[in-house]
């Protein structure tokens, strides 16, 4: 998604003024373009496009977060990132309402802030959730929060925090920690209105429910120090991450696969004139040389003796086949 920034008043006459003088160009009289300087470390941050590094943090944030929201959803919901888009904090704040969940926290090592940005449905969602009722919003005109509401944000911009640091530490470590909170963006002392922020933006897909959404917006001078990294190709291994609830879950839905085990206690031969004329009450004799043979699948994998447990027949594996 590009930038939506609108051109200024005066970027729009120096580009009409441009297009009106072709023919006095200097390439068009032959003359050769002055040489001009740059200064290294001046990276126009406005321009997004190349952000490869951010877009990928987003991405892994997006997977991360989903056992954030678990416990409160009560399933598995899906997250999508947008790419980053920049406004003035100024454009940002006329697009959304007045009445907003407003999380400010600081980034230690950078030394700037992030916004955590909620609409008041979606905590509605969550929080009728969290306590048993159905994924739904509801439809009503407020100007605050339940006192349950507000700890319901409180876990939630905790999660989200301790998430952040996890997708950018194969970029940097750093250290998020909670400033305050509003409910009306006109007095979140954020930045001042004229500067420029990065809003990266997330939807949460809810069954039976419009899906929702929420931001994370850095403003642009924080990031400015390493925009260098942001612009270059994050190549870490995604699944070296150490996401210890979901090895924990692959764990126990591989222990829980069924397998079929079996124990044989003899294979006898018989003749069939033997098996033709056999009645109910004959018996023959088994040898059992080994003792029990126990099968996991179709593979031989124990050699067990027959016993007793209570009063179940049991088998007891004495060693392990070496076929």
């Amino acid at each position: 998604m590009a930038s939506t920034r609108k051109l200024s008043s005066d970027e729009v006459n120096a580009l009409i003024e441009g297009l009106g003088s072709d023919t006095d160009s200097p390439a068009a009289s032959g003359e050769m373009n002055e040489v001009i300087p740059f200064e290294f470390g001046s990276d126009d941050l406005s321009l997004l496009g190349d952000f490869h590094a951010l877009r990928i943090i987003n991405e892994r944030f997006a997977r991360l977060i989903r056992s954030v929201f678990l416990p409160m959803l009560r399933m598995q919901p899906r997250i999508s990132s947008f790419p980053p888009e920049v406004k003035t904090f100024d454009e940002y704040t006329a697009g959304i309402e007045n009445f907003m969940s407003l999380n400010m926290s600081r980034i230690e090592e950078l030394r700037g802030n992030l916004l955590t940005v909620m609409t008041p449905n979606f905590i509605s969602v969550l929080t009728n959730s969290y306590y048993g009722g159905k994924i739904a919003a509801i439809q009503t005109r407020r100007s605050e929060f339940t006192a349950t509401e507000e700890r319901i944000i409180e876990l939630v911009t905790d999660g989200l925090s301790e998430k952040l640091q996890v997708a950018w530490k194969d970029l940097m470590q750093i250290t998020v920690s909670h400033q305050n909170r509003e409910i009306n963006p006109q007095f979140a002392s954020f930045v001042d209105g004229s500067e420029l922020v990065i809003i990266c933006s997330f939807v949460v897909q809810l069954p039976d429910t419009d899906a929702a959404s929420f931001d994370i917006i850095y403003p642009l001078q924080t990031l400015r120090p390493i925009a260098a990294q942001l612009r270059s190709r994050l190549t870490a291994d995604l699944a070296e991450e150490d996401d210890q609830t979901w090895r924990d879950r692959m764990e126990r839905a591989v222990l829980e696969i069924p397998i079929s085990v079996k124990a044989i206690l003899s294979e006898p031969k018989v003749s069939i004139h033997k098996l033709i004329n056999m009645q109910a009450g004959d018996t023959f004799p088994i040898l059992i040389d080994e003792g029990v043979q126990l099968f996991i699948g179709d593979e031989k994998a124990f050699i067990g003796e027959l016993g007793e447990v209570g009063i179940n027949a049991a088998v007891n594996l004495v060693s392990r086949s070496k076929d």
